[in-house]
């Protein structure tokens, strides 16, 4: 994004997760991170953002 002609390129910012459709993105890593017992591998790259879980397992109401 340059603001006019002259200026230097800017970084293009988004706002919620608009540069991503998220509700895929989940989707994907459900599909692939499924386990055969149903519950959900959280992977590495994920992580640090998940609080360190490891794993989503289903909770028995």
């Amino acid at each position: 994004y340059r603001p006019s002609a002259a200026d230097k390129p800017r970084p293009v910012h988004t706002i919620n997760g608009s540069g991503i459709a998220i509700g895929r993105t989940i989707v994907a890593i459900l599909e692939n991170y499924q386990q055969a017992d149903g519950s959900v591998v959280i992977p590495e790259a994920l992580r640090p953002y998940m609080r360190g879980l490891e794993r989503i397992e289903a909770v028995e109401l």
